[in-house]
């Protein structure tokens, strides 16, 4: 049981993603709560988390597709594999500008939960092959 809830914390943490709903993302996490963001610093906290969510929300639109979802027996750590579909809609500092330009990109991502509330997430992406569709 405590795999089936893991799988379904983080299936709910993307669904609400591609909702664009990053307040029932946020009802997901636990407390302490860190986010490992790609080539960027560790955001700790959900207030933290909230911030990056909209600075995202407005300089990119994303939907992940392709998603496998797995999580070990004890419920306490995931994974998932995924493909992002975006539109760089805003100038993000010291990135190439942002006129529109679409991209599709492999990612993923790495969860530590805590009674079914997620306490971690790592996200990983190519950011070079990010720079070269954009650019």
């Amino acid at each position: 049981m405590p795999r089936a809830r893991a799988l379904d914390t983080i299936t709910r943490y993307y669904d609400a993603f591609n909702e664009g709903d990053t307040k029932a993302m946020e009802r997901l996490l636990g407390e302490p709560f860190a986010h490992h963001v790609n080539e960027g610093k560790i955001r700790h906290g959900v207030e933290a988390f909230r911030e990056f969510n909209a600075h995202m929300s407005r300089c990119y639109r994303e939907q992940l597709t392709d998603m496998v979802i797995m999580a070990n027996d004890a419920g306490t750590r995931g994974a998932a594999e995924f493909i992002v579909n975006g539109v760089y809609l805003e100038t993000d500092d010291g990135l190439p500008e942002a006129h529109g330009q679409s991209y599709v990109l492999p990612a993923g991502a790495f969860f530590t939960l805590d009674e079914g509330k997620i306490t971690r997430v790592v996200t990983y992406y190519n950011l070079a092959d990010w720079i070269a569709q954009v650019s």
